[in-house]
Parts: structure tokens; C-alpha cells; sequence
């Protein structure tokens, strides 16, 4: 498997640092509450990353919303795992894909895997939702798939991975099946191999993901989405023991107001001018393009081809 990770050591007597899923695991087991950020594109993932997310996710929401699709399984899986991949390779930040339902059936599942932990992915979470998914905020087919084809899905993942996270996403609260359900399906899913448990609820308040994690009895690490019950602290849901929250799309959220407002500007307005105080400089574009990394490399080894062609003269 790829690992898109830097040269940095770990923590025990200065061993390499650890593989980009073991980073990710490192992440749902530590003390304090991990943080993820959406992404769609690497831009996005590097803003994450340099504001100090400790996981970055690609957001099959924001990629579909960049594609300008709706997030229903319209786009396939080799285009939803290219904007994976190019989150991975762009940051060390450990990557975990959002894959909906596995893009089809158990052997779609096998391929997705193998894809993804070869293009440097720590992670792949699937729902447990029947294929084609839509959104679980938008009103509509919220069907869950069979218990065994699921649980089929996640040990088939468990089993083809050779060292890539595995996170179960389970959809009961979502399709109004209810708490006995989402627990059932926790209980099995955990048996199958599930490295951790994402719990996903659309109420407005919190209460219903925090009476997940009291009843669950279970050892996987829980993660939560805290998009509709935005009020939610890091510290609240630390108590209450999850271990990460995914803030799944709000990064997309506040570029596109941003971008509709400056543009409605420059139309009305025919100049630049009253809007370049709220824009980005050239340099902060330039910076995460990586330029000026790219132009001491140049430069170095323009250097070195000079000096290896004098010695040779």
C-alpha cells in the first residue's frame, strides 16, 4: 500500500511514523476526540490539513456538489476514488473516503478496497443503505439493506484489506428503523470486522447519537456527524465518549457564499476593486500550490546538473 506520509518518527524511540491507516487508527483511539474536516479537491484537503483537522474526509457530498451532481450514486466509483486520491496525495493527513454503500454488491466491495488502499486512502467508511444511496438529509428512499448483505460487505472488506481502516456507517436512525436497530446493527457489524462505527442521526439536537453511545456496549471506537445539531461541542461529545466528529461540509458550504457573493459584486459593480480587500493574495495561492518548494527543487538540481556537467568538461 501507498503511503503518502512524510519522514517524520514516531512516538516510541524515534521508529518511522506510522503508515497513513495506522495514523487514522491512532486517531479513533487516542484520549481526546479526533477532528475531520470535508474535502473535494486537494486545495480543500491542505486547508483542512493546515488548520490542524487530525483526519481529512472525502466528502462524497462535496465531490458530487464540485461535479455539480446530486449526491445519489451518480457519480462512479473511479471518479469518486481519483478525488480521494488526490486528497491523499496531497497532504499527510490521513484520508478516510466516504464510499456510501460500497458502490454495488459484495464484490464491488473487494474492488473498491484494493482501489482505494492502492492509491493511498487510510480509510473507507460504507452505509448501510441500499445501492443507489441518496443523501441522508435529503427526503426520500432512505431504505436499509439486508443485515446479512451488509455485514457480508464488511468482513468481505475486513478480509481484503492489508491494513486500511473499515468504518461501518449505520443509517437506522436516518430511515426511522430506531435506536434497537442501529444497536442490532452495531452488534453485527462489530462481529464482522468494523474497525469503528459511524452512528448518523438528522435530528436538530444531539440526543439521539448521544443515547447510541450510552447504550452500545461494545469496543469500536464511534464516530459522529454533527451537521444538523451544529450546537454540539468538541468537549461535549468527548464526554460523552465518541471518538471522532466529522464536520462533513461545511468548508464547500461557506466557499460557495463567499464565491456567489463576490461575483454577484463584480457584476453589479463592473470593477474589482471593493472586493480585493476580502480576497485571498496571490501568495497564500501560490503557497499551497506548494510554488516556492517547486522552485528551490528547480533550482537545486539545476545547480547539480551544472556541476556534473563542469566536472565532466
Amino acid at each position: 500500500m501507498t503511503d503518502n506520509g512524510g519522514t517524520g518518527t514516531g512516538a516510541a524511540g524515534g521508529e518511522p511514523a506510522a503508515t497513513a491507516a495506522g495514523r487514522l487508527r491512532a486517531a479513533l483511539r487516542a484520549p481526546r476526540l479526533a477532528r475531520a474536516m470535508g474535502a473535494h479537491n486537494p486545495l480543500s484537503a491542505r486547508l483542512a490539513e493546515e488548520a490542524g483537522f487530525d483526519v481529512v474526509w472525502s466528502s462524497g457530498l462535496e465531490i458530487s456538489a464540485a461535479a455539480g451532481v446530486p449526491d445519489a450514486n451518480i457519480l462512479a466509483m473511479p471518479e469518486c476514488l481519483d478525488a480521494a486520491a488526490g486528497l491523499a496525495a496531497a497532504v499527510r493527513t490521513p484520508v478516510l473516503a466516504d464510499c456510501d454503500s460500497g458502490f454495488g454488491n459484495v464484490n464491488n466491495v473487494i474492488h473498491m478496497v484494493r482501489s482505494y488502499e492502492a492509491r493511498g486512502i487510510a480509510g473507507v467508511c460504507i452505509e448501510d443503505k441500499r445501492f443507489p444511496k441518496l443523501n441522508s438529509f435529503i427526503e426520500g428512499n432512505q431504505d436499509l439493506a439486508p443485515l446479512d448483505d451488509f455485514a457480508g460487505k464488511i468482513r468481505a472488506a475486513a478480509e481484503t484489506r492489508e491494513d486500511m481502516v473499515v468504518v461501518a456507517r449505520l443509517e437506522a436512525l436516518i430511515s426511522g428503523q430506531g435506536m434497537d436497530e442501529a444497536l442490532r446493527r452495531a452488534e453485527v457489524y462489530e462481529r464482522a470486522g468494523a474497525d469503528a462505527l459511524l452512528i448518523h442521526s438528522k435530528r436538530k439536537d444531539p440526543e439521539e447519537v448521544f443515547a447510541f453511545r450510552a447504550a452500545y456496549r461494545g469496543d469500536l471506537p464511534v464516530i459522529v456527524v454533527p451537521t444538523t445539531y451544529n450546537q454540539v461541542t468538541v468537549t461535549e461529545l468527548e464526554q460523552r465518549g465518541f471518538a471522532m466528529a466529522i464536520y462533513a461540509n461545511q468548508a464547500l458550504r461557506s466557499s460557495i457564499r463567499a464565491m456567489r457573493d463576490v461575483l454577484t459584486r463584480i457584476m453589479r459593480d463592473g470593477t474589482t476593486r471593493h472586493v480585493e480587500a476580502e480576497l485571498a493574495p496571490l501568495k497564500e495561492i501560490f503557497d499551497l500550490q506548494r510554488m516556492p518548494q517547486m522552485l528551490e527543487q528547480q533550482d537545486r538540481y539545476e545547480s547539480l546538473g551544472r556541476e556534473l556537467a563542469e566536472a565532466a568538461q
